[in-house]
């Protein structure tokens, strides 16, 4: 990890893993998922609130993959004090 991105990360860090899950997994992923697989390439079983409900649940789960993932560098890479 370059000194920016640590730099970075410890800004995202401090605002807090429930804003980033937020922001990162259910906004930017979750919810551009819904719109793409209900409504351009829609599953003939799953209705609409379902379909909300998956990508939600999908979008927290990817957010907190890439929270855990991201302390996990930011860990290994930050100066020991």
């Amino acid at each position: 990890m370059k000194a920016s991105e640590l730099q970075r990360w410890a800004r995202t860090r401090a605002r807090g893993r429930y804003r980033f899950v937020l922001v990162s997994g259910v906004l930017a992923y979750g919810l551009p998922m819904f719109f793409i697989m209900t409504f351009m390439i829609p599953h003939p079983r799953f209705t609409k609130p379902e379909s909300a409900l998956l990508w939600l649940f999908t979008g927290a789960g990817y957010g907190m993959a890439m929270w855990l993932m991201q302390e996990y560098r930011y860990r290994k890479a930050a100066p020991k004090s």
